[in-house]
């Protein structure tokens, strides 16, 4: 679990980042952003797929050097399987999205062409029931669906010219330095055609609710998350003295618009739809990763589980035990992560977190044990294995953790942390041809062509001619060589 308890201070221009700066930038952040891309709008209508993918591709490079991740697997997980539960009931052209977890407790999430859905960790703090934190993301992808960024974009070619120095210059210092300072150079005319930009209009919001919500009933879960999500963002915006949530810059919310949203979901059949477990347990997760300090988590969970009608309460107890586990209360973690697995026994959750805690006291075998049990049973997971790579390495064996993480990489190409670990993993067990095979991927996966080139020239020059490996890495050179040449165009 990574303990680090960090903040993000431009959450509230993340969206202006992740929107603006592919669509804008024809060069930018040093030698890794040498890009330009196509024209959009215009006499050829909306932007086409192609173009949006391009988009897409560039967004997930730019958040990914500058935005600061969530990046545990069983938050990753969850949000993955929650989002494809709502994808087939939603009217989506390209259903293979790219998922992002911002680093921040501030309440946003955001949708980019190209696929790409994105949430702050402070969703699921403020996200009650697994009910409203779907029809957030219910909600996004029916922005996606209905192509509202594209249309805003095809708007704006004439009705808002945009001086781009200006605003290039705010976005990518207030990206860099994670601060307001850069927010100074956008003003006047430029901090108004950012705005108009970015803010979807009243019909767009309508419209997004409308599909959101049957996109929510058609993957059987409850339309009224959404009014009830609206209600505490509005709930939220007065108790902090109308300082908007993150959500409602791009996302405007009227008492009008919340009332239409309880009035429509009510004629949905009231089904009573239960949360799923998985929510309440990663919401408990998230709850101690944002506590000011470990012992103010336990002496929160704590509390909470004092309370009668929380004794039985497995998120609850679950939330107790990764509380300990930060406050390095070992023992007390796992007897809770036992007596919870004896009551689930094959909740990997819960798993996962008991070998999470035997790693952190180098309890390497017992660990390896567990989870070699647990990827049995459930083979390919992407928790158990990653974990079991982790305790592989902490243990010292390179191989075994290069094994796991190639078979990562290959089903999750575009989690660039996997890459990264890999890399380690086989400079490990002195596989150089493989450090430089997964420095390359993750250099791509940045942004950054040239060092993914060299990297592959390096790797090129280790492996004898004529061999199959050989072979691969060329056709990846290629691979890559054209695209840095289209960049440079």
């Amino acid at each position: 679990m990574n303990r680090t308890d960090r903040q993000n201070p431009v959450c509230r221009f993340l969206t202006t980042f992740a929107l603006a700066i592919p669509l804008l930038l024809s060069g930018g952040f040093g030698h890794a952003q040498e890009s330009s891309l196509p024209s959009i709008g215009g006499s050829a209508g909306l932007i086409s797929g192609q173009q949006e993918a391009e988009i897409g591709q560039q967004v997930m490079a730019s958040i990914r050097r500058s935005a600061p991740q969530i990046q545990d697997p069983l938050v990753y997980d969850y949000l993955h399987a929650i989002t494809y539960k709502l994808v087939p009931s939603a009217p989506l052209d390209n259903r293979e999205l790219k998922l992002v977890m911002i680093d921040s407790p501030a309440l946003n999430a955001f949708a980019v062409p190209g696929g790409i859905v994105g949430v702050n960790g402070g969703l699921f703090l403020n996200a009650a029931t697994e009910q409203q934190f779907a029809s957030v993301m219910a909600h996004e992808l029916a922005h996606l669906s209905q192509r509202h960024f594209a249309r805003r974009m095809e708007q704006q070619e004439t009705s808002a010219p945009l001086t781009l120095a200006g605003m290039i210059a705010g976005i990518v210092l207030s990206a860099v330095t994670q601060s307001d300072i850069g927010i100074a150079a956008i003003a006047g005319t430029q901090a108004l055609s950012i705005q108009n930009m970015l803010a979807y209009s009243r019909a767009h919001e309508q419209e997004a609710d409308r599909v959101g919500m049957e996109i929510l009933a058609n993957a059987g879960l409850d339309p009224r998350g959404m009014p009830e999500m609206f209600e505490i963002m509005m709930r939220q915006n007065r108790l902090q003295g109308n300082q908007m949530p993150e959500y409602l810059s791009t996302h405007p919310l009227t008492q009008n618009r919340v009332a239409d949203s309880r009035n429509r979901a009510e004629q949905y059949p009231d089904e009573r739809i239960r949360d799923g477990q998985e929510y309440h347990l990663v919401r408990s997760r998230l709850q101690v990763r944002y506590a000011s300090s470990a012992q103010l988590a336990v002496e929160t969970f704590e509390d909470y589980l004092a309370r009668d009608d929380a004794k039985r309460n497995d998120a609850i107890r679950y939330g107790l035990a990764v509380a300990y586990q930060r406050n390095q209360q070992y023992q007390k973690a796992e007897r809770i992560l036992r007596e919870l697995l004896d009551i689930s026994p094959g909740r990997i959750t819960f798993q996962v977190t008991l070998a999470d805690v035997m790693l952190d006291q180098k309890r390497y075998e017992d660990a390896r044990t567990l989870l070699r049990q647990a990827l049995s049973r459930n083979p390919r997971n992407y928790p158990i294995t990653w974990t079991l790579a982790e305790i592989e390495i902490a243990d010292g064996n390179g191989d075994t953790a290069a094994g796991l993480l190639r078979d990562l990489a290959r089903r999750l190409p575009e989690r660039e942390q996997i890459w990264l670990r890999l890399a380690e993993a086989e400079g490990m067990a002195r596989n150089i041809v493989g450090v430089h095979r997964a420095r390359a991927e993750y250099y791509a996966l940045m942004g950054d062509l040239q060092s993914a080139q060299r990297q592959l020239r390096q790797a090129q020059e280790k492996l004898p001619a004529g061999s199959a490996e050989r072979q691969v890495v060329n056709e990846r050179l290629n691979d890559i060589t054209n695209r840095l040449q289209a960049r440079r165009g």
